[in-house]
């Protein structure tokens, strides 16, 4: 079976939405933890129904990647890298399953309810202290690795667009020919 040139469209815009939810659930959560003001309320409601967003958007991307065909790195890659490629990736999932998950469970554990479109959802956790301190702290770290991962990811698409430029940052941004 030959692999495409590029990511079907459905993957490239799960790609670049998930991007943009991430990459603003991350500055929101910087923003909520280094300042405090009568808005961070308001944040903290717009964080968490962008964080199930978030969750419901992981699966999506999950089964599509899946059940698609991507395209193949180039066989110029050393290996090293290749596996490289392959363990960021992963990583990258399991975080984004991690975050939300995480930052649910946190919300639980506090005594808080975390509400989508006017229905609280389940608590899962009992309230517990110690449990919302050991996952916000799961939260927090998991983000610190999200933004290494996210800058490593953009430094190597950059690094293989326009230095290498052997057609793995073009797989990401346009269709197939």
């Amino acid at each position: 079976m030959n692999n495409p040139a590029t990511y079907s469209l459905a993957m490239r815009l799960m790609h670049w939405l998930m991007a943009a939810l991430v990459l603003s659930l991350l500055l929101a959560g910087l923003t909520m933890v280094s300042a405090l003001g009568a808005w961070q309320q308001q944040l903290l409601s717009a964080h968490k129904m962008a964080g199930l967003l978030a969750a419901c958007a992981v699966l999506l991307r999950i089964y599509l990647r899946l059940t698609s065909q991507v395209p193949a790195l180039p066989s110029s890659l050393p290996l090293w890298q290749q596996w490289a490629a392959k363990l960021t990736h992963f990583a990258f999932y399991l975080l984004l399953v991690l975050m939300p998950l995480s930052g649910y469970l946190m919300q639980n554990a506090a005594g808080l309810p975390v509400v989508l479109f006017d229905v609280s959802l389940p608590m899962l956790l009992a309230t517990d202290l110690a449990h919302y301190g050991l996952l916000r702290e799961l939260h927090g770290w998991a983000s610190l690795l999200l933004m290494l991962l996210i800058i490593l990811h953009i430094s190597a698409a950059l690094q293989h667009g326009f230095i290498k430029r052997d057609g793995v940052l073009a797989s990401m941004l346009k269709k197939s020919t």
